[in-house]
């Protein structure tokens, strides 16, 4: 008997099941999608991490950390205290903990599985939530929205970001203008007041929980 492949549910944003390759890369293949995104992702990452002001000892979670590289840039903030990776793929969880071994070791990274709308983590659990091209591949915009709001802490802030930005979005990796809105609006709702923020390469939604 051949094994079925697991199903992969539609996206809130396109109705469809999203590319298996980019969204839920597994294997060999997996990990060379792993690489390329850790290599070609950076400057996003880079550019988010310049949008988070001081933390104060912040516990930051971020949805999505694929290969883990910008787990290990928020874990040599000296104003971090503790960063959690949720990812959903074995592949991509085992390139972070390979990539973050010290962090890990030191106690300042983990890594577990988990998806955006079911982190795992209890109530309150953290200071921030970062989430960087993850938010479109979503099944449920509106349970991830309020799973963020319910592991931050009174005070939290989320930071979501997806493709696009000054430069625009490469092609097929783009959100309409109506897509964008209804990120703020589920963000708006759960969490609380958003503003919209456009980098070279990011458009990014800054929620504080209210």
């Amino acid at each position: 008997m051949v094994a079925m492949e697991p199903s992969i549910p539609p996206t809130w944003s396109t109705g469809q099941p999203p590319n298996r390759i980019a969204a839920r890369p597994e294997g060999r293949l997996g990990a060379l999608v792993g690489w390329l995104m850790g290599t070609f992702n950076r400057s996003q990452q880079a550019e988010v991490l310049g949008l988070l002001g001081p933390l104060d000892g912040a516990r930051v979670l971020e949805i999505g950390p694929g290969p883990g590289v910008l787990l290990g840039l928020l874990a040599a903030r000296p104003d971090v205290d503790h960063v959690i990776g949720i990812e959903p793929m074995e592949t991509m969880r085992r390139l972070a903990i390979r990539r973050q071994a010290a962090a890990l070791a030191s106690g300042r990274v983990e890594v577990r599985p988990g998806e955006a709308d079911s982190t795992g983590l209890p109530d309150g659990a953290v200071d921030l939530v970062v989430t960087i091209n993850t938010v479109a591949i979503w099944p449920d915009l509106d349970a991830g929205a309020a799973e963020i709001a319910r592991v931050l802490r009174p005070g939290g802030r989320a930071v979501v970001s997806w493709h696009g930005g000054e430069r625009g979005a490469r092609a097929g990796l783009g959100l309409t203008a109506e897509q964008l809105d209804r990120v703020e609006a589920a963000l708006g709702r759960h969490v609380g007041p958003v503003v919209r923020r456009r980098t070279r390469r990011c458009t990014v939604f800054v929620a504080d929980l209210g």
